[in-house]
């Protein structure tokens, strides 16, 4: 029966106040040729090995996937020396964070995050009816002693992007073990390490020895950046035990699907397309750093394989408009809290010199006569 004095079906309090992620531009309206430099996409594309494994499953497409993600459970496990029963598998490390809000935060809970980290944390806090708690960054980069000072009796998450997007700063190992050090054994760190084969300084560790040595700390990684499978979707978490054992109680019987598991564990074994991807973020990094110095911009010096390029105030809007009227799709940073700046992934090398063009012609023009 339709009875329409009663109301309608209403969503748990807080969940209409979240704001919904908004991705990155994906095309220039207008444009005969779009590069896409907004979603921190790998250039080279993913490793052929994946593309050969990617058809032979689908040849099977009728089949369930296997629902306890063994096969790549197991090549991640051999790669990095692990135990296979303390990794979780999702579609993307999105999902894993989801999971690990619905599993551990409930109403009147808090979760800290820094001023400037993923959008999905204060998403995922908030629909489990927690509040989210912002710890300012120093140099746009988390900073150990504001986390700390923000933890209480009603703390129970901290998420920290090492490194983090989309500043490109991180934390040497040294701060991230102060940090877990300085939490109460009944919080969890959450490591969202998604950037992680970018970086090659020596005082950086994912999270791995932590995971290992402590029960109170997840590491997350992903297949969607350097191993150019973000369209599939997978990601996977190092846990202790116990952290595991709640995932895996309540993630989906087959979260993930056979493409991607297939995809996934070929591409973990073309270590040669991972070292390509390797030096072509080196050069190209290199290079656009270089080159927006010398046109008289700023950009924050990055581990991962994006710039955030600062502009003078009031000007990251126009030389957004300005660039995708040549093709050129960056990342506004008005969500981010970071309005003068843009965010430019490392691309091809066409990309990234269409890039450098772009922005000297527009900074003869604009940013000249604004100043």
């Amino acid at each position: 029966m339709n009875d329409t004095s009663r109301p309608m079906p209403v969503p748990r309090p807080g969940v209409l106040e979240i704001e919904a992620y908004s991705p990155g531009k994906s095309v220039a309206p207008g444009a005969v040729k779009t590069y896409k430099l907004s979603s921190n996409e790998s250039p080279l594309g993913p490793s052929p090995k994946a593309m050969a494994a990617l058809k032979l499953a689908e040849l099977e497409l009728e089949r369930y996937p296997d629902g306890a993600a063994t096969a790549l459970r197991q090549s991640l496990a051999e790669r990095y020396g692990l135990n296979a029963e303390n990794i979780v598998c999702g579609a993307g490390s999105d999902e894993l964070l989801a999971l690990l809000a619905q599993g551990y935060l409930k109403d009147g809970d808090e979760a800290i995050y820094s001023a400037h980290g993923f959008l999905v944390y204060p998403i995922v806090i908030r629909a489990n009816g927690a509040k989210g708690v912002v710890a300012p960054e120093r140099d746009l980069t988390a900073s150990v002693d504001e986390i700390l000072m923000r933890v209480n009796g009603r703390t129970r998450m901290v998420f920290l992007a090492n490194p983090n997007n989309p500043t490109g700063t991180y934390l040497p190992f040294d701060e991230v073990r102060r940090l877990q050090a300085g939490l109460p054994r009944d919080i969890l760190l959450v490591l969202d390490a998604a950037y992680a084969e970018y970086v090659h300084q020596n005082d950086y560790e994912a999270g791995i020895e932590l995971v290992a040595t402590f029960d109170n700390v997840v590491m997350l990684r992903t297949f969607s950046k350097i191993y150019g499978l973000a369209g599939l979707r997978i990601g996977w978490g190092y846990c202790p035990p116990h952290v595991a054992d709640v995932l895996n109680r309540i993630r989906g019987a087959f979260n993930i699907n056979a493409v991607a598991l297939a995809a996934a564990v070929a591409a973990l074994g073309d270590t040669a397309h991972v070292e390509r991807a390797i030096e072509h973020n080196n050069r190209w990094m290199a290079w656009l750093r270089s080159e927006i110095q010398q046109i008289g911009l700023r950009a924050t010096p990055s581990v991962g394989n994006f710039l955030l390029i600062h502009f003078p105030p009031g000007m990251a809007p126009k030389a957004d408009s300005f660039l995708m009227s040549r093709g050129l799709v960056l990342r506004r940073m008005e969500v981010y809290g970071l309005a003068n700046a843009l965010r430019m992934s490392v691309g091809s090398e066409d990309a990234n010199r269409a890039c450098i063009a772009a922005l000297k012609d527009f900074t003869k023009t604009a940013v000249g006569a604004h100043g």
